[in-house]
C-alpha cells in the first residue's frame, strides 16, 4: 500500500501545549519514523518534546500504533495504514 494519508496522532494532555492544544493531529506518513519526521516539520515544539536532539525518542515516552506498543511491532519502521492511530504516552511510574 502506497497511501500516506489518514494517520492520526493522539497527543496526551501534557504535550498539547506544544501543538496549539490539539488532542489529535492528522499526519501523512508510511511508518512511525515518518510520523516523527512529519511532526518535526509541522510541529517542531511538539517534536522536541517527543524526541531528543539526536532524533531518538525520549526515554520517558511510549509510542503505540493502535493498541500495540511499537516495540512489539517493527519499532520506528512499523508500517502504517490509513486509519491507524499513533499514540504518544508518557511512561507511568511510581511507588
Amino acid at each position: 500500500m502506497n497511501s500516506t494519508t489518514g494517520i492520526t496522532v493522539h497527543v496526551p494532555g501534557p504535550l498539547r501545549a506544544y501543538c496549539g492544544g490539539a488532542s489529535t493531529l492528522p499526519v501523512s506518513a508510511r511508518t512511525v519514523q515518518g510520523v516523527l519526521e512529519a511532526l518535526a516539520r509541522d510541529h517542531a515544539a511538539l517534536y522536541s518534546n517527543i524526541c531528543d536532539e539526536t532524533g531518538a525518542l525520549r526515554r520517558h515516552l511510549n509510542v503505540y500504533v493502535n493498541s500495540d506498543h511499537m516495540r512489539e511491532l517493527a519499532g520506528l519502521d512499523t508500517v502504517l495504514k490509513p486509519g491507524d492511530v499513533v499514540t504518544v504516552l508518557p511512561a507511568v511510574s511510581g511507588g
